[in-house]
């Protein structure tokens, strides 16, 4: 029988009579065979030390910053530009009806990290207010690895983001099913989804790891005569659009997210909206691939860069 309503003590007959408690049986036989555990296995024990000892040293980091970070954060929030918040949250509590109608509504809830105020512009006037959000980011976000989590409260931009998502504390508060980077297709773009991709990876890798993260999918051209429009997200769908709509129709190139209206991008962001999930694949692997695309080796990538380096007239005659 369990001794109080809290369930930590499990009495028996004899525990008036001074016997023993199940908590003492169960922690000396946890300490027992979890010491002998780790003297069987060194790697495992030199690892889950490095471990301590890491989380050690990031708390007493951020113990001096912490505080002040989420003052700001929470002042900022009040007058915070960067988030254009929906209605409707993931961590919303049920209503007492409709409640599978809420859930569906919570499991659309989706949050868009945009570069810029123009590409947010965009999607705010053409989203669902009901269930899409949209942050702007100022530029290209601070390359995170190798940082501790320190950085994650210096940052600004970090900071203001994790708030937004409410995944301090891990993802139970979680306010959006669906974390969608909404970046430019062009160099610039993919290198600011890169460095999105290696923040979360570095510091919340649960939210790839159970499918939170997406990468939004946006047409590259707009082919179009006075009876039909297509849009193409790559330079197959152009030729073919291109051979369907004959007599020479007008291509356009889509350079930004900006350059797309608020009307037209309603359509890429609705019930067609196009998004890659970003699979986290199972093995150790990951934090080697960050280290190659987002350390110091600039060496190693820059010589990987000129040996596969191709030109216009390589690609012409393949």
């Amino acid at each position: 029988m369990f001794e109080s309503q809290t369930k930590t003590k499990l009495g028996s007959q004899n525990v008036a009579d001074g016997g023993p408690s199940m908590k003492m049986f169960v922690l000396d036989f946890l300490q027992k065979e979890l010491d002998n555990f780790l003297h069987r296995n060194p790697a495992t024990s030199d690892a889950l030390k490095k471990r301590i000892e890491q989380n050690e040293r990031e708390r007493k980091e951020l113990a001096g910053i912490k505080k002040l970070a989420n003052e700001r954060a929470k002042k900022a929030n009040l007058h915070n530009k960067k988030l254009r918040d929906c209605r409707t949250h993931l961590n919303d509590e049920l209503p007492a009806k409709n409640k599978e109608s809420f859930i569906s509504l919570q499991n659309d809830t989706t949050i868009f990290i945009t570069e810029g105020d123009s590409a947010s512009g965009s999607i705010t006037k053409s989203r669902n207010v009901d269930t899409q959000a949209v942050f702007s980011l100022r530029g290209k976000p601070l390359n995170s690895f190798g940082e501790t989590k320190k950085v994650v409260y210096q940052n600004e931009e970090f900071n203001l983001l994790q708030h937004a998502l409410n995944i301090e504390e891990g993802l139970e508060g979680l306010r959006y099913n669906n974390i969608v980077i909404a970046t430019d297709a062009d160099v610039d773009g993919m290198h600011i989804r890169l460095l999105l991709m290696t923040f979360f990876l570095q510091f919340f890798p649960d939210l790839v790891k159970k499918g939170h993260v997406y990468i939004l999918e946006t047409p590259l051209f707009r082919v179009r005569n006075k009876q039909e429009t297509i849009y193409c997200y790559d330079e197959s769908e152009k030729q073919a659009a291109v051979k369907k709509l004959g007599s020479k129709p007008e291509i356009t190139r889509f350079k930004g997210l900006g350059e797309i209206s608020p009307e037209e991008f309603g359509r890429f962001i609705g019930r067609d909206i196009r998004l890659q999930p970003v699979i986290l694949e199972q093995g150790d692997h990951i934090q080697d691939l960050l280290s190659y695309y987002m350390g110091k080796n600039t060496m190693e990538r820059q010589e990987f860069i000129i040996n596969n380096l191709r030109v216009e007239v390589d690609l012409i005659e393949n």
